[in-house]
């Protein structure tokens, strides 16, 4: 399951909405796991006035980067230490450790992008109120214009599906 989070929209506030939006996406999770029983604040039936699907890229940099520096360095300086002797054999130690080290920082500068697919539905309420949720694209339940859902308020959360 997962968290969403939910803005009461009125006519101007659109653009404050998208923002919002760009801001908090990033805290939207699982509000509750498999099996376990959350409260309910309340429960409104409204029918859906817009649906569009949001691709949200997320950069994801490698934690390890650090780790494989330090192991390139090690490594080129157990290396640069086989060459040489005496105070030869000590550059050769500094200059393997010194290649070693940017080999793998180079090799440890990897980031990817993570693309989570949201989908945005505008909702009148049955209390006339409109609101607009932002949750994750479930494949198992496609929403369009003028379906009636059932929005589901959690603690500082709202799930969205369709009332059967």
């Amino acid at each position: 399951m997962a968290m969403f989070k939910i803005i009461t929209v009125t006519g101007k506030s659109f653009f404050a909405v998208l923002l919002t939006f760009c801001l908090f996406s990033s805290l939207a999770q699982a509000a509750y796991e498999r099996n376990q029983a959350v409260p309910v604040e309340k429960v409104l039936y409204g029918n859906i006035e817009s649906v569009r699907q949001v691709n949200e890229k997320q950069l994801v940099e490698d934690s390890r980067s650090g780790w494989k520096t330090f192991g390139g360095a090690l490594i080129g300086g157990v290396i640069g230490h086989q060459f040489g002797s005496g105070s030869g054999q000590d550059v050769a130690t500094v200059l393997g450790a010194l290649i070693g080290g940017g080999l793998g920082s180079q090799h440890g500068q990897s980031a990817y992008y993570l693309e989570n697919k949201l989908v945005e539905l505008m909702i009148t309420q049955e209390d006339g109120s409109q609101v607009m949720v932002i949750q994750d694209l479930d494949p198992g339940m496609s929403f369009s214009a003028g379906d009636e859902v059932r929005v589901v308020y959690l603690k500082g959360y709202v799930r969205v599906d369709l009332a059967m």
